[in-house]
């Protein structure tokens, strides 16, 4: 039997035209924005701030820096501001004192092997008499 295999599962649907229904949900949001703007505002005063928050809910429906949502982006930046953030500082004397443990342990270990090596060879030594 054959199956089709989902292909491009990271590309989101089109709603309404080229627009996704997230893009579709910023702008509709921007115009309830304008609508309630306009209730408010003078005329040149309301243009002012149309093309504000155009342009503020245009870039959140449609600009995706390093290929993620603007929102995300924006969220990541201020998480990333408010946290602390932890510096851990070494002392040069500490790496040494752990490289000479190391080499301390290798030299250990090559003592280890030429000792056993005695033990084998007089080992053999005894058989060979035998």
């Amino acid at each position: 039997m054959l199956f089709n295999v989902p292909q491009f599962l990271d590309i989101e649907d089109k709603i309404v035209g080229p627009l996704t229904a997230k893009q579709l949900g910023w702008l509709a949001l921007g115009g309830v924005v304008i609508l309630a703007l306009f209730n408010y505002l003078d005329n040149q005063a309301l243009i002012l701030a149309s093309l504000i928050v155009g342009v503020i809910f245009g870039g959140l429906a449609f600009y995706r820096p390093y290929n993620q949502p603007l929102v995300t982006f924006i969220s990541s930046s201020i998480y990333f501001i408010l946290r602390p953030k932890v510096y851990i500082w070494r002392r040069f004397s500490d790496n040494i004192k752990r490289a000479a443990k190391i080499s301390q342990k290798k030299s250990e270990k090559i003592i280890e092997k030429k000792k056993d090596r005695q033990r084998i060879e007089s080992i053999s030594s005894i058989l060979d008499k035998r």
